[in-house]
């Protein structure tokens, strides 16, 4: 399964589907000014992202694997 438009990204760690709702460079500058300790964690990254509607996270079952390939890989 391949993604079907550019909208459309995972993350590196985890596979998790997701749409930004803002440039990469806002999104960096939230995460940057998140706590450390709140920075330790890509789950709470991603949650904060997604309670500050940076992103929208899709409850949809498509992940990717490691290397980015949707659906996973046999040697995942």
């Amino acid at each position: 399964m391949e993604p079907t438009d550019q909208n459309e990204h995972y993350a590196r760690h985890g596979g998790v589907h997701f749409t930004p709702n803002a440039s990469p460079e806002a999104i960096n500058r939230f995460v940057n000014r998140l706590p450390e300790e709140r920075r330790d964690s890509f789950y709470e990254v991603i949650k904060e992202l997604s309670e500050a509607n940076l992103i929208t996270l899709h409850n949809d079952g498509v992940l990717a694997d490691g290397e980015g390939k949707v659906g996973g890989s046999d040697d995942c």
